[in-house]
């Protein structure tokens, strides 16, 4: 461990000068945000989306603002693309130091109405592509000597449920599962593994669940009065990469305004 290090882990801080992030996702939303914020704090970040366009606009914000991105489009329902990111984000950047699954899919479908198609899709991207992830990046960590995983999950599966996603819930529902186990097989690695639960967070995904009346009234019925913000997730993600959290693994962080807290919404009438 050199200086540099020993400060950063007797400060706990959250400076990632000299560290490289993988972010999937994260042209938009929640991802743009996690990516934000690891770029104003010195990491250079792999900026990965499906959309390409978006995610090449994303890198050059953040250029732009004095950090360091590059994008790449990908497919994280493709263990081919998956494994190809990785590579190419530790062949740009020299290093891979943290590797942020962030990409998800939900389009809301009644459960009756869920056909293969739909759930292949949502358990693919949300779910298997953390596993490919993971293989991937591991190389890139053991030539590190460790390394930092983590995922955006949900209290949707976890803790509470939502009409018209089910699959979601199934999902996220696993990849709290996929945290705890992975945890424990990569601890002798080095490697961490853990996750952020979003609650409701503004975000133009938002507009899958309905309109702005029905998203006022659910930013009404969170105790904090508000709903979250993409900063809120980063917030927490920021802290689980830090070298304050370096003995906490296996472990989510739920963020939700205490959404999650009354027994019955009758409480908040």
């Amino acid at each position: 461990m050199n200086r540099a290090d020993m400060q950063r882990q007797a400060n706990g801080s959250c400076e990632f000068s000299g560290r490289t992030v993988l972010v999937t996702g994260a042209a938009q939303g929640i991802g743009l945000g996690i990516a934000r914020a690891f770029a104003a704090r010195g990491a250079s970040v792999a900026i990965g989306d499906l959309r390409g366009d978006a995610a090449e606009a994303a890198a050059r914000e953040l250029t732009q603002a004095g950090g360091s991105a590059r994008a790449w489009q990908v497919d994280v329902a493709d263990p081919v693309q998956v494994s190809g990111f990785v590579a190419q984000t530790e062949a740009a950047f020299g290093a891979l130091d943290i590797v942020i699954h962030n990409a998800a899919y939900f389009p809301l479908t009644s459960f009756e109405t869920i056909t293969p198609e739909i759930l292949d899709r949502t358990l693919r991207v949300n779910l298997a592509a953390l596993f490919w992830l993971a293989q991937a990046a591991l190389p890139a960590f053991r030539r590190r000597g460790g390394g930092r995983i983590l995922a955006t999950s949900s209290v949707t599966g976890p803790r509470v449920a939502y009409p018209g996603l089910a699959h979601y819930a199934a999902s996220k529902a696993g990849v709290n599962g996929f945290i705890r186990a992975a945890a424990l097989e990569l601890a002798v690695e080095g490697v961490t593994v853990n996750g952020v639960e979003p609650g409701m967070i503004r975000t133009p995904a938002m507009d899958n669940l309905g309109d702005a009346a029905l998203n006022a009234r659910i930013a009404r019925s969170v105790p904090l009065g508000r709903l979250g913000e993409p900063a809120d997730i980063a917030g927490a993600m920021l802290y689980l990469a830090s070298d304050a959290a370096a003995y906490v693994t296996g472990q989510t962080i739920v963020v939700d305004g205490g959404a999650t807290l009354p027994e019955t919404s009758a409480v908040l009438d």
